[in-house]
């Protein structure tokens, strides 16, 4: 066979094995684009949650498989899009960069600097989406994740793995918590990332201003995906955080996640589905509004060693229209989460803040987490704020009160008062057990009401080093300790009741 016939015979065996699918197959035309959403057809092996490109460079991710054609939402702007326009399949779901290198930074829905800082070098990216934790490799949840909010960590405790929804109408304090949580992990050797979902990019900016202010950036990563942002952008970012999370988490390292919040998320989500002409439901959310945050939430877990050994701790925000806990989106979320903190507006408007709501916040895990000191010094702390609620409102309109019910109303005012706390300082360990101490035993009695708050704070700060450290590092309050506040609080009093008179 001469050097000619060679060739033909490899060139006529290699189109006879020519597949001619796969052109067709990776590479599809654009039929229609409009609102952010393009329907393509020819991507036959497209596969759910899969990222596209466009050829103006666009990315976009495949979230509605037809017959004959695929629902794609774009992650950018569709200017230059048009029919006719190519696309092409990368083979891989839509994923993030993770890693050490974020530490710090503000990045989009899709894992890229917005702060301005330069780009971030990373090795590793992670899928967005993935399969939660399944139960052989989750730990129970026993170690507590400290908010330094006197108010939640005496009452509605918090444990590393736990998911507790932070809800409430608008303006009544619901960001406040989460970035005072965020501050107080300083020194606890955990990641924090606060993901925000269809705010004003202001608001975003003033947050991490407040972080760097605090020294909380060194260990924050923050994921914007603001009003100004796309539907498609906001949908996937809370996926994008817990992604990132997940990596250090398989590190063995503690992770605390913020959502701010899930209730943009899912009108996020109901603006995609309306536009892939999915049926409408219940206030015309599609039917599986609930699997969205269900999988989401459930990323959240306490592994075993056996798995990497870390956490990740979830705090959803939900904001609610006029208090209307029983709406649909709030009680979709309240059936996941193992607790809520509900901030109530009255509260808030009489000057409580945080404007928490005892009676109807709740933890379903946080108790077996809690701080030995802090557990036995709040332990009727609940019990005694239940009991002035109910006597406040009976006893507004009466002036002839007997002497027990005189001092029940004198101590709910008094605890009141102590759970007072300015935004951006949240307290150790050893203060709230002594302020705790000196509240729920009654040892405030006797000091004025509107000089409460400012007392205990006072009478913290002049307690010995060594006691307080003993507290901080035990974690417990022991007898001898309890006698010692208890002494140093009566001289305490004496030396600075004379002021009162005054």
């Amino acid at each position: 066979m001469n050097h000619s016939d060679e060739i033909l015979s490899i060139l006529r065996e290699e189109i006879e094995q020519y597949d001619s699918r796969t052109r067709c197959d990776e590479t599809g035309t654009v039929i229609e684009v409009g609102d952010g959403i393009a329907t393509v057809y020819g991507l036959n092996r497209a596969v759910y949650g899969e990222l596209v490109q466009f050829d103006t460079g666009v990315r976009g991710i495949v979230l509605d498989l037809k017959r004959d054609s695929v629902g794609v939402v774009l992650l950018g702007s569709e200017d230059g899009l048009h029919e006719g326009s190519t696309v092409s399949r990368t083979g891989r779901a839509a994923d993030v960069p993770v890693g050490e290198a974020l530490i710090g930074r503000t990045v989009n829905a899709l894992g890229e600097p917005i702060d301005g800082l330069g780009p971030i070098e990373t090795t590793e990216r992670r899928p967005i989406e993935r399969e939660a934790s399944g139960v052989v490799s989750r730990e129970p949840v026993n170690q507590p994740m400290q908010t330094g909010i006197l108010a939640i960590d005496a009452m509605v405790p918090i444990g590393r793995g736990q998911r507790e929804l932070i809800i409430g109408d608008r303006q009544t304090g619901k960001t406040s918590i989460a970035i005072d949580t965020i501050l107080n992990q300083k020194g606890q050797d955990m990641i924090c990332i606060y993901v925000a979902i269809g705010q004003k990019a202001s608001t975003v900016a003033r947050l991490r201003g407040t972080l760097e202010k605090y020294g909380a950036l060194d260990y924050s990563i923050i994921v914007s995906a603001t009003a100004a942002d796309g539907a498609p952008q906001q949908y996937i970012a809370p996926y994008a955080g817990a992604a990132i999370g997940e990596y250090f988490m398989s590190q063995g390292r503690d992770v605390l996640i913020v959502y701010d919040d899930l209730s943009k998320h899912a009108v996020a989500y109901r603006t995609l589905s309306l536009l892939l002409r999915r049926s409408p439901g219940r206030e015309a959310y599609p039917g599986d509004v609930f699997y969205l945050h269900s999988r989401l939430l459930e990323r959240a877990c306490r592994l075993t060693p056996e798995y990497g050994g870390g956490s990740m701790t979830a705090l959803p925000i939900i904001e609610t229209l006029a208090g209307d806990v029983s709406a649909y989106i709030p009680t979709n979320v309240i059936s996941i989460t193992d607790g809520q903190i509900y901030l109530e507006n009255d509260l808030f408007f009489a000057g409580q803040r945080p404007a928490i709501n005892v009676g109807l916040s709740v933890s379903r895990v946080g108790g077996a987490a809690q701080t030995k000191a802090i557990k036995k010094t709040a332990g009727t702390l609940r019990i005694d704020l239940a009991r002035f609620r109910e006597l406040e409102v009976f006893t507004q309109f009466s002036s002839d009160l007997d002497r027990d019910t005189q001092q029940a109303l004198e101590h709910g005012k008094r605890l009141m008062e102590i759970l007072k706390q300015p935004l951006c300082h949240p307290m150790p360990v050893w203060r709230q057990a002594v302020i705790l101490y000196a509240a729920t035993n009654g040892l405030l009695r006797d000091v004025p009401l509107d000089r409460v708050r400012g007392f205990v704070q006072d009478f913290a700060d002049s307690l010995p080093d060594a006691l307080l450290t003993e507290i901080q590092s035990t974690g417990t309050l022991t007898g001898t300790a309890a006698e010692q506040i208890r002494e140093a609080l009566e001289t305490y009093k004496e030396q600075v009741s004379a002021a009162w008179q005054a």
